[in-house]
C-alpha cells in the first residue's frame, strides 16, 4: 500500500524503515527476506559489520579507488557506500537511529517508522533524511501503531496533531519544536506516564495534563521568540538558527561561503555556478590535471550526486594556492553595506567612514609543527582601531576596487604596531602551549618512575616476607639436611632481594638519563622560527 502511494505521487519504489534496536532490524531483515521484497535490502546501523554491507563497501571502494569519493575514513566511506547502493540498486533500507542523522536520502520518498520514538525531534530528523533539498515528491510517512494501547494512541495523537509531524510539509513543526522544552525532556515525561499509569482513565488524565502544559509553552514561547528574534535579526543570529526555505536559502557556514566566493572568482570562465553550493566544471582551469575532473561539484550535505567539494579537495587546494600566490598592489576598496541583504551589527558604527586595513600571514614553527595565523589590522581615518572581527566581517559585504591607486599613509605605521602586538600574543600562546607539553611529558616520566619504584619496593617487601618464613622453617627443621637446605633457600632469596634493590638505583639512573634526553630533544624542537608575509594592504570605505 505504501509503495502504491509512492507510485501515485510519481516517486520511485524505495523505502527507509527506522527501528530502535539491532534485534528488531535483524527480525525485519529475516521477515522481508522471505517475502517478495527480498531483493535490494540494505542494513544501516552503527557498525555495519554484516557480510552484505562489507561486500557493498568492497565493490564501492574498488569502483572509486583513486578518486575524491574516498575520504580515508572507514566509517564515513562505509556510510557513503551503503547510501550509494540504496540510491542505485537498493529498494529497502532498514536503519537504526544511526541513519537518522548525517545521510541524504532525497531520492527516497517513503519513510516507515516501525518503532515510533516519543521524542518529536528524533522523528523529524528521520523524516528529514528524505524531506530535504532536492526531494522531488511529497514524502509518505507510515507509522506502525498498537491501537490496543491507550498510551501509544495518545502519543501518536500528540505527535501528529500537536506537532504536525505527519501532515503536510515542514513549517509548523519547526516552530513548535523550537518553542517547547527539549525533546529529551518531553520524551522523559511520556516515559513517566508509561511507568506510573496503568488504567485508561489514569493515562487519559496524565496526557490531558501534559497537553495543557504543552499548549501553554508553545503559545507563550513562540510569541516571545518571534518578538525577540525578528525585531533584532542579525547575521550572527542567522548563522545559528534553522530558518525556513521560503524566507531564506539554506545558509552556508562561514568557511564554505568564503570557499565558494573564492572559487566563483577563480573559476570564472571555466565553470558554471548553479547556486551558492553547486557548480559544474566545464573546462580545465589548471595545467596540472592530476586529481581534478570535470563535472558537477557540490558542498557537503547536499544531494550527494556530484563531487564533494571541500577544503582539502585537489581543486579547492589549487584555487586557494593560486589566490595566495597573487601579487596584490595597494588599492582602495569600496564596501557597500547598503547592498547587503542582512544585518551585521558590529559594522553599523563604521558606515560612512573610511580607513586602512592590512592582512598578514604569520607562521610559527615549533615542536616540528608549523602554525599559520591570519592577522587583520585596521583603523579608521580618525585613528580608531578596528576589532579583528570587524575587519573579517567587512569582507562578507559586496564591494569593488576603485581605479585610483593609493600608495601609503601614516596610519600604516600604527597598523604595523598592531600587527606586531598580535604576533607577540601568538608567540606567547605558542610558548605557553609548549610549556604545557613539556610539563605533560615530564609528568609522564615521573609517573613511570614512581610506578617502577613502587613495583620494585613491593617485590622487596615480598622477599622480606619469604625470607622470614624461610628462617622460621629452617629453625623448626628437625634434621641437619633440612636446616642446610633452608639456609640455601634463605641465601637465594636474599640474593634476589639484593638484585631488586640494585634495580631501584639502576632505574633511577635510567630515569635521569631519559630526563636529560627528553630535555635535549625538546630544546631542539623549541627552537622557534617565525615568518610574516603581507597578503594585502588596502584603503577601505564603507557605504
Amino acid at each position: 500500500m505504501a509503495f502504491a502511494k509512492a507510485r501515485e505521487l510519481g516517486a520511485a519504489e524505495k523505502a527507509i524503515i527506522f527501528t530502535e534496536s539491532r534485534k528488531t532490524q535483524n527480525y525485519l531483515l529475516r521477515l522481508l527476506g522471505e517475502s517478495s521484497y527480498a531483493d535490494g535490502i540494505v542494513l544501516f546501523n552503527g557498525t555495519n559489520t554484516d557480510d552484505t554491507s562489507k561486500a557493498i563497501y568492497a565493490r564501492w571502494a574498488d569502483r572509486h579507488q583513486g578518486t575524491d569519493k574516498i575520504s580515508g575514513s572507514k566509517t564515513a566511506d562505509m556510510r557513503s557506500a551503503l547510501v550509494d547502493y540504496f540510491r542505485k540498486e537498493g529498494r529497502i533500507m532498514i536503519a537504526t537511529e544511526a541513519g537518522a542523522e548525517g545521510i541524504n536520502l532525497q531520492f527516497c520518498s517513503l519513510v516507515v517508522n516501525y518503532d515510533l520514538p516519543w521524542n518529536p525531534q528524533r522523528i523529524e530528523q528521520r523524516i528529514g533524511r528524505c524531506h530535504r533539498y532536492g526531494q522531488k515528491h511529497d514524502v509518505v510517512v507510515v507509522n506502525f501503531l498498537n491501537r490496543k494501547n491507550e498510551a501509544d494512541l495518545r502519543v501518536f495523537q500528540l505527535l501528529d496533531e500537536k506537532f504536525n509531524l505527519f501532515t503536510g510539509v515542514f513549517g509548523s513543526s519547526d516552530e513548535v519544536l523550537g518553542a517547547i522544552e527539549a525533546g529529551v525532556d518531553f520524551e522523559k515525561r511520556i516515559a513517566a506516564i508509561y511507568q506510573t499509569c496503568r488504567k485508561p482513565d489514569e493515562i487519559k488524565a496524565a496526557f490531558d495534563q501534559l497537553q495543557l502544559e504543552i499548549n501553554f509553552e508553545i503559545n507563550e514561547a513562540m510569541a516571545s521568540t518571534r518578538r525577540k528574534l525578528l525585531e533584532n535579526f542579525d547575521d550572527e543570529v542567522r548563522d545559528k538558527l534553522k530558518v525556513r526555505e521560503e524566507t531564506s536559502k539554506a545558509s552556508l557556514n562561514r568557511y564554505e561561503s568564503q570557499l565558494m566566493q573564492l572559487t566563483r572568482h577563480a573559476l570564472n570562465g571555466y565553470a558554471q555556478f548553479h547556486d551558492d553550493s553547486t557548480f559544474e566544471l566545464l573546462t580545465q582551469p589548471f595545467e596540472e590535471k592530476s586529481g581534478i575532473t570535470l563535472g558537477l561539484y557540490e558542498l557537503p550535505r547536499r544531494s550527494g550526486l556530484g563531487h564533494l567539494y571541500r577544503l582539502g579537495h585537489p581543486l579547492a587546494e589549487r584555487v586557494i594556492t593560486r589566490a595566495k600566490e597573487r601579487n596584490l598592489p595597494v588599492a582602495e576598496v569600496e564596501f557597500r553595506y547598503s547592498d547587503y541583504e542582512g544585518r551585521i551589527s558590529i559594522l553599523e558604527p563604521l558606515k560612512g567612514q573610511s580607513g586602512w586595513l592590512t592582512l598578514s600571514q604569520f607562521t610559527v614553527e615549533a615542536l616540528d609543527q608549523a602554525e599559520d595565523h591570519l592577522i587583520f589590522a585596521g583603523c579608521t581615518d580618525t585613528g580608531e582601531l578596528l576589532d579583528e572581527e570587524q575587519a573579517r566581517r567587512m569582507f562578507t559585504l559586496p564591494g569593488s576596487v576603485r581605479p585610483e591607486r593609493v600608495l601609503s599613509s601614516p596610519a600604516l605605521s600604527t597598523l604595523d604596531a598592531v600587527k606586531k602586538n598580535r604576533q607577540t600574543e601568538i608567540e606567547r600562546g605558542v610558548s605557553e602551549r609548549n610549556a604545557l607539553f613539556f610539563e605533560a611529558e615530564a609528568e609522564k616520566l615521573d609517573g613511570w618512575a614512581d610506578d617502577l619504584k613502587v613495583g620494585l619496593e613491593r617485590e622487596i617487601k615480598e622477599f622480606d616476607r619469604l625470607i622470614k618464613e624461610a628462617r622460621r622453617e629452617a629453625v623448626a627443621a628437625a634434621s641437619l639436611e633440612d636446616k642446610v637446605a633452608g639456609q640455601r633457600k634463605i641465601k637465594a632469596l636474599e640474593q634476589q632481594r639484593g638484585a631488586k634493590r640494585r634495580a631501584i638505583f639502576e632505574a633511577q639512573d635510567q630515569i635521569d638519563s631519559q630526563r636529560g634526553e627528553l630535555i635535549e630533544e625538546i630544546e631542539k624542537k623549541l627552537t622557534r622560527r617565525d615568518s610574516s608575509h603581507e597578503v594585502f594592504c588596502l584603503k577601505w570605505r564603507l557605504l
